[in-house]
């Protein structure tokens, strides 16, 4: 990340996600494997020049103790903005307290959960979340 993180920097960065997830949408269609759309979606942010990590375990500590535990992150935008890509009849509030405890496991102040399997991705079919680190952060 070159900018310094501002809640600024945050909302553009966002606005640049989700323009690339509604042109994967618009591509593609509705109806594909959620892996499909996050390889397209892995295209798309590095055409955009985007930085990001896939797939990768997201550390959780219980107390001093690092625990074993398989908890994946679909995308990480420049080491502050979780990513959850999904492909389902309807979002609910397990996707959502899902998307939560990412963020804050990975100290990231916001979060976009995608879902794919919608008619229009910027009305129906992704949501953004912020919590407290976003809070902290400078305006501009």
């Amino acid at each position: 990340m070159d900018a310094i993180l501002t809640q600024k920097y945050l909302d553009e960065l966002t606005y640049e996600v989700i323009g690339a997830a509604i042109e994967v949408h618009k591509t593609m269609g509705r109806g594909l494997l959620e892996s499909v759309y996050q390889e397209c979606m892995k295209e798309e942010l590095t055409h955009r020049k985007i930085n990001f990590s896939s797939e990768f375990k997201i550390p959780v500590s219980y107390k001093t103790k690092l625990l074993n535990i398989d908890f994946r992150c679909d995308l990480f935008i420049e080491n502050c903005l979780v990513i959850e890509l999904k492909t389902v009849t309807e979002l609910n509030s397990i996707f959502e307290a899902q998307l939560m405890n990412y963020m804050n496991l990975l100290k990231a102040p916001k979060g976009i959960l995608i879902n794919f399997n919608c008619y229009n991705l910027f009305k129906e079919g992704q949501k953004t979340f912020v919590n407290e680190y976003f809070k902290q952060l400078q305006k501009n």
